[in-house]
Formats: structure tokens, sequence, C-alpha cells
């Protein structure tokens, strides 16, 4: 008997391992040479592609299998390098700090996370939150909630009345004197200690916030707030433990500082002057530009009560100004990356970027390749990622037009696949 249920084992598990998917393609975006190929066929074993075919292939083996996207056309599946899984921003917000627990904003993130990977983006960077995206990333790769791959900055950091001081707009009997711990610095060596204990805490990357922001309770959305210096040593320390910066900055000087002090990516950049365009290319600097969180913000500006009146001249005034300056970054040859900034706006609405870039004059294979190869090579997984590639995760998705004909296609994903997992078809 035993050595039958050894024998059955063994078969049981050849036969799960030698299961092949094949993906019959009507039409495949080859995101590396920036062509679209025509009846293709993508195979695929385990959480890994086997091989990309000419022609549609029919398997040898009885237990492969094919899933039928002829009609379709076919993409890597998406990267998002700015998004805030942990809250969607509505009128309560500044209330729900301190009405909301921490297990709150965990079950509401599971729900923003399964839209985004239904949304068709299998990888995001989260530039943060309260830590609660630290412990989603984790549940997600155990298998426990469904969402992205996600790479998270945890708490992002600030100063100390900066754009993310989580205590802006407090009482001054709540405010207190938050330190590096809660990610506030004010000097060279809080900067040190606040990365430190970012990578304690299980971050994969750094975020700080350069400039004053939008929807902070805070006068300022352009002000610089840190010390070249600090910046400096942020960025050292963090390259020290392998971890990537992001820097959210609206105002032109506090962008030349991250820059010179060698952050990896410009967040938002609203104010960007061509001086800063031409030392993002002379630092290899990406531009992540946000264009659908800057019309969502001049929106809801409009609407009496959304924001509290410290945030309103700043979203009118800075919202509209996003996609310009992306375009004129564009045609100054900066480097860019793709990313939204949901979580300002509704998750799984990440799409329309695409639409707002190409509006602003970037042909739509480059934006798709904003979102694919190059996103890929700032998390420095463009060897595993980023295309439909023998040897790379099978992250697929499809849509059902060809999004160099209408890139609007790209917000209304219809399958997606995940590490050889099929999550929506």
């Amino acid at each position: 008997m035993k050595k039958f249920l050894l024998i059955l084992s063994v078969l049981i598990c050849y036969s799960t391992i030698s299961q092949n998917t094949y993906i019959h393609c009507g039409k495949l975006i080859d995101t590396k040479k920036g062509k679209v190929l025509t009846n293709q066929t993508i195979i695929i074993s385990g959480k890994k592609i086997i091989s990309v075919e000419n022609g549609l292939l029919i398997p040898k083996n009885q237990e492969d299998f094919i899933i039928d996207l002829k009609d379709k056309t076919v993409l890597p599946g998406l990267m998002d390098m700015h998004v805030h899984l942990e809250e969607e921003f509505n009128p309560n917000r500044y209330i729900d700090i301190f009405t909301n627990n921490e297990a709150d904003r965990a079950f509401k993130s599971t729900v923003f996370a399964k839209a985004t990977l239904l949304a068709g983006f299998t990888t995001v960077r989260d530039l943060g939150g309260t830590g609660v995206n630290i412990s989603l990333r984790n549940a997600i790769n155990k298998g426990d909630v469904v969402g992205p791959r996600i790479f998270t900055a945890g708490r992002a950091i600030s100063t100390t009345g900066g754009h993310l001081d989580p205590t802006n707009g407090m009482k001054r009997e709540l405010m207190g004197d938050p330190g590096p711990n809660e990610g506030v610095v004010n000097s060279v060596d809080d900067a040190r200690k606040a990365v430190r204990q970012r990578y304690k805490e299980g971050s994969d990357n750094i975020k700080i916030t350069a400039t004053g922001g939008v929807l902070s309770v805070a006068k300022s959305g352009q002000n610089p707030q840190f010390t070249l210096e600090e910046i400096q040593e942020i960025c050292k320390t963090a390259k020290d433990y392998g971890m990537t910066i992001a820097a959210h900055a609206h105002g032109d000087e506090g962008m030349q500082r991250a820059i010179k002090g060698g952050v990896t990516t410009i967040e938002h950049g609203t104010f960007m002057s061509e001086e800063t365009m031409a030392l993002m290319k002379q630092y290899g600097t990406y531009y992540v530009p946000t264009i659908t969180a800057g019309k969502e913000v001049a929106e809801k500006a409009k609407i009496a009560g959304f924001y509290p009146e410290l945030v309103v001249p700043k979203a009118l005034e800075i919202g509209p100004k996003i996609q310009e300056t992306f375009s004129k970054a564009y045609k100054k040859g900066v480097k860019i990356a793709f990313g939204t900034d949901a979580g300002v706006f509704r998750h799984g609405d990440n799409g329309k970027e695409f639409g707002y870039m190409v509006e602003a004059g970037m042909p739509a294979m480059e934006a798709i390749q904003s979102a694919t190869i190059t996103s890929a090579n700032i998390l420095e997984i463009d060897d595993k990622l980023g295309e439909i590639k023998a040897g790379y995760l099978a992250d697929i998705i499809a849509v059902n037009e060809n999004p160099i004909e209408n890139i609007k296609t790209l917000e209304n994903v219809v399958f997606v696949m995940k590490e050889g997992v099929v999550y929506k078809q």
C-alpha cells in the first residue's frame, strides 16, 4: 500500500510539473523591440514563460491546455510606479486618521490591491502609508491576499511640518514631536536613522517629500523641505542597503536638491524648469508624472467641502499643470516611467494615465514601455519582468483592441495572469 501511494504521489507531481499552458495571441506587443506581432503562442510552465513561438501552436501533451486570446492584444503585466494601497481619498480622509484602526486600513487595502491587479497592474511601487503596506505586500507574497507584486516604501520620510509629517493639521496637544521612527527628520543624523528604520521595518525602497505637497494640511505645495546634505545622506544610506529613492517634488528648487542628492525618481515634477530637465538627463534621474492625480485633485477642489480650505488653492494651482510639464519633459528627452498616484483617485482607474500621456505627445508604444521595461529597470527586475520572453515570469494581460491604435483600451483589461495564475478571464 505504501509503495502504491508513493508511485501515485510521484505521478501526481509529474503531471503537475509537466502541464503547460498555451496562450494563443492574435496580437502580442513586444515591449523590447517596440513592435506588435501577430499570431503568437506563449508557452508557460508553472510561473514562467518557456517560449514564445510564431503561429498558433497545438499542445503535444494531453495534459496541456490552451487559453484562446486570438481576438485580443496581449502584453506584459503593467507596472505602476506610484500608488498608495492603504487608502482611497474621500472627504472624510482627514477625520479617518482619528477614527480608523490599523485593521480598518488593512482590510480596505486588500480591496484596493485586488482592484489594481484586475486592472492589469501586476506590479506596483507603493510610495507611503502607515506600514500596513508592508504587511499587505507580505500577505500577497504568501498567497493570503489577491493583489499585485508590491515594492513598498513603508512610511515616507518628511521633515517637521513637511508634506507627510503625520501630525500636520492636528491641534497642538496632539502634534507632539515625531522623529525618525515616524519618518520625520531634521538633521543628517536623523536622515540616516530614518532610512535604517525603514529597512528594519521591511521597506523595499525609500520615499522622501523633497517639497511641499497638495493634500497635506500645510500652506506651501512647492517649498524645498530638506537640505541638500540631508538628501545626500538619505540616498547614500539607502544605497548602502540596496534601496532606490523616490522624491515627491512639485517645486523646482526642491527637485534640484533631490536630483543632486542622488534620488532615483522625481514624482509629480509640476514646476520643473528646463534647467532641472537638463539636470535629470545629466544624473540619469527618472520622471514619474502622475497626470491622473493632478487632474483629479483639480476637479475635486471645485467641490465645496471636499478638501480643507488650506488644500483647495494648492490643488487648483498644481493639479492642472502636471500634464503640461510631462509634455515638455518628454520633448526634452527626460526618462519617463509610468505612475499614477492611485489612492488620490479610485484604485483600478490606473489605466487612464496612458490616455493622458498619449494626449500630451508620447507615442502609445512608448507609454506602454514606460509601464513595462522602464519600470522594471527602476525596480531592478528587468531580468524577469517587463517583457513576454522565455525565462521571464508569466505576468500577462490582454485587452480587446490594439492599444497602439486605441490607447484607451488599456482602461478595460479583460485578461490578467500573474506568475502563471489566471485572475481574470
